[in-house]
This record gives C-alpha cells, sequence and structure tokens, in this order.
C-alpha cells in the first residue's frame, strides 16, 4: 500500500502500522480484508436492535463489531464498539443509546476511508 494510502487510513481512526504488523507485512491481504468491512452486516444491525430496544441482541451485535474492528485495527471504532458493548454487556439501553454516535462516527469514518481507498 502507498504512503498516501496508509496516511488516509490513519486519519480515519485506522492503525495501518499495527493492522500490517497483525498481518505479517501482507499489505495487499490488509486491503482487500479490511474493504470487505464495507458490507459487513453488524452496525446495520446493532442501530437495528438499539431501535427496538433489544438490549440482547445490540449487545451481540456491538461485541462482534468491536472483534472484526479490533482484527482490523480500526482503532476509533474498536474504543467506541467496546465501550458500547461494555454498557450493553450491563443491560443498560439509555447510556447504550447516549454511546452509540460515537460509534456511528466512527464507523462512518472507516466506511469513508475504505470507499476512498477502493476509488484510487
Amino acid at each position: 500500500m502507498m504512503a498516501e494510502n496508509a496516511e488516509l487510513l490513519e486519519r480515519h481512526g485506522i492503525d495501518y502500522a499495527g493492522a500490517i504488523e497483525r498481518f505479517g507485512g501482507n499489505a495487499a491481504l490488509y486491503e482487500r480484508l479490511a474493504c470487505k468491512y464495507v458490507n459487513d452486516p453488524h452496525f446495520e444491525s446493532l442501530a437495528a436492535a438499539l431501535r427496538q430496544g433489544d438490549a440482547e441482541t445490540a449487545y451481540h451485535e456491538a461485541h462482534s463489531l468491536k472483534g472484526v474492528a479490533g482484527n482490523l485495527s480500526f482503532a476509533d471504532l474498536y474504543q467506541a464498539a467496546s465501550a458500547l458493548s461494555d454498557v450493553l454487556h450491563d443491560g443498560d439501553l439509555a447510556a447504550a443509546r447516549t454511546a452509540f454516535p460515537s460509534v456511528r462516527e466512527a464507523h462512518e469514518r472507516v466506511i469513508d476511508a475504505l470507499v476512498q481507498l477502493t476509488e484510487r
């Protein structure tokens, strides 16, 4: 991956250096897998569960989102999803709804970066 792509990802809350280390230096593999996140269903399922007041499903989706974000070094999204997962683990829907905008913002930043990356 070229330096400008790494800079783009870093600006959007993605730990590119950590990702490349996690992927054994294989930037092409990382890019291919990271770009698949654009179609990942966990964020939309999480949002739907929160709208419906389903704390259990929301917890499972937030936990899954946290795992995906962690594996792909989406650092900002990982932190936000982790915090949301913690409050949902306790069943606190009000706190979860307060925390959700941070997850949405981080998710949108990741999507924006990945879309820009694929358009290059």
